[in-house]
């Protein structure tokens, strides 16, 4: 808390997900929490909380397929040998490095950590998270990453796979989920209601979904992934002012946050929690401070006393004429790209 006339305090503090941060900013997913040391760095820089990268379905499945492997060789060699490996059900699959992560981190800092679980079906998953919450996960992060490229798949089938996954997870663990929401679906607002209703505590807007370039020299597709940007803020800034009020869960942002100007606008759009991943892969995990300085100076400037006043204070529910919210400012950004050409 820092003091702006003398005897109010700042207020920097935020709930999200039923967890208390002491400020709504976040370190996300990213290479940066693969080790206990980097886990370290984000939460000396002064993280909130810190969602650690991604443990992919196809890993757990590859850790069960070896396991089923080696079991099924010994089953036609000796019956003695099948002592060597516990039966399948009682057996931890799933990569051990990750649970091991999840442990130490949890008791090296003082922050929730948030463990993060990326696949398609609600298969495989259900055992793991049960192990994550055990190891010390605060919350769960579902990045169900389902890109439709079979044109016969229709978009209920794809919001019913959704539907599942958040179902299957929730029947497992009683700890807080979040899913990282896709930007594509036809009525994000709809979506949202569903996966709160089959279980999610919160949502992220909006999931960067891969795609792919072509080298067109080598002619080969080019698995690049590159840093978001500022402008990539508008789509989830849009989304969550819309959904803000209407949801019973919290709302985080992801996707453009390079300093305290775009926590801002997420926070008074009505975000509960902001993260950040390019930022701090550009300019390293100090930045988290440099960016948490920008808003407390903002704050202080414009004499906002927390981060609940601010929440939603630009969003669709506080718009004098919520219904012209979206048309009128798609004509008047057309109309203003005209006169800046004059």
């Amino acid at each position: 808390m820092t003091g702006f006339d003398g005897e109010n305090l700042m207020d920097l503090s935020t709930k999200y997900l039923g967890l208390d941060l002491k400020h709504p900013l976040i370190a996300s997913s990213s290479p940066q929490s693969k080790s206990l040391e980097g886990v370290k760095r984000l939460a000396d820089a002064g993280a909130a909380a810190i969602s650690l990268f991604s443990l992919f379905e196809e890993q757990i499945r590859h850790e069960q397929e070896k396991i089923e492997f080696l079991i099924g060789r010994t089953t036609y060699t000796s019956a003695e040998s099948l002592s060597f490996f516990p039966q399948s059900q009682d057996y931890n699959v799933g990569p051990g490095e990750y649970l091991e992560l999840i442990y130490q981190a949890s008791r090296a800092t003082d922050i929730p950590i948030i463990a993060s679980l990326n696949g398609v079906t609600e298969h495989g998953w259900i055992e793991y998270a049960k192990d994550m919450v055990e190891a010390g996960a605060k919350a769960l992060e579902l990045n169900i990453f389902f890109l439709p490229v079979d044109i016969h798949v229709s978009s209920a089938e794809v919001e019913e796979q959704y539907v599942n996954v958040v179902q299957a997870v929730r029947h497992a663990v009683t700890v807080p989920i979040v899913v990282k929401l896709s930007p594509f679906f036809s009525s994000t607002g709809h979506m949202a209601q569903r996966l709160v209703k089959a279980g999610a505590n919160g949502l992220i807007l909006f999931n960067r979904f891969y795609q792919p370039d072509f080298d067109i020299e080598n002619r080969v597709v080019e698995s690049r992934l590159e840093l978001s940007h500022q402008s990539e803020i508008r789509l989830p800034l849009l989304w969550i002012s819309v959904l803000y009020g209407h949801m019973h869960c919290s709302l985080a942002a992801t996707s453009g946050v390079q300093g305290a100007t775009e926590v801002v606008k997420y926070l008074m759009a009505g975000a509960d929690a902001v993260m950040t991943t390019s930022s701090l892969l550009r300019h390293g995990e100090s930045h988290l401070g440099v960016i948490l300085a920008g808003l407390e100076t903002w704050m202080a400037a414009h004499r906002i006393e927390s981060v609940e006043q601010m929440k939603g204070s630009m969003s669709l529910q506080n718009c004098a004429e919520p219904e012209a919210f979206v048309r009128a400012n798609y004509l008047k950004i057309l109309q203003s790209y005209g006169k800046s050409r004059v």
